[in-house]
């Protein structure tokens, strides 16, 4: 164990029952957490990616951005249920603390799925390695893809470029 680790748990998933796209992400970070709100760390470009893609005003309230996903049929959710992590980053997260959500029984409640896009290469990692295994012949048909990470940790891409990927994916 990490010295000054602790049990981190994600929250509810954000989707209608017509989600045809869904977004995972890790696991929230510290900001995330503490505000109790999805990619709350004021760096983090997936907002104002989202803002862009979906053309919506710049000065929504949370509640509104999440009601815009809805709106599109754009899911948002985590691969990880809990785990023991250090700080926010992804290379952070102590292997054997992963506990991975229930995507058997929300693919279930959302059959109109079919996109995975993954917000970086550890939520895509994690999910390969603990939930591919455990999804139904049907289930593994959803198109999965990696997409850049909005973390402000991920500098190695420009806003406009990540925005240009993501914005290919998600309006296909």
């Amino acid at each position: 164990m990490i010295a000054n680790s602790h049990r981190s748990t994600c929250f509810t998933a954000i989707a209608n029952d017509d989600a045809h796209s869904l977004i995972l992400g890790s696991m929230p970070g510290v900001e995330s957490l503490t505000q109790q709100r999805y990619y709350a760390h004021p760096r983090n470009a997936f907002w104002p990616i989202m803002t862009t893609i979906l053309e919506l005003e710049a000065d929504l309230s949370y509640h509104q951005r999440c009601a815009s996903l809805i709106a599109n049929n754009i899911a948002l959710w985590d691969v990880l249920q809990s785990c023991q992590r250090q700080g926010s980053l992804d290379s952070n997260i102590e292997p054997e603390s992963i506990i991975v959500n229930n995507f058997t029984a929300f693919f279930q409640q959302h059959p109109a799925l079919n996109l995975i896009a993954f917000n970086g290469a550890k939520a895509e990692q994690i999910f390969n390695k603990y939930v591919l295994p455990t999804l139904s012949e049907h289930q593994l048909t959803i198109t999965r893809k990696r997409l850049p990470s909005t973390s402000p940790a991920h500098a190695a891409m420009s806003f406009q470029q990540k925005c240009l990927c993501w914005r290919q994916l998600l309006r296909h």
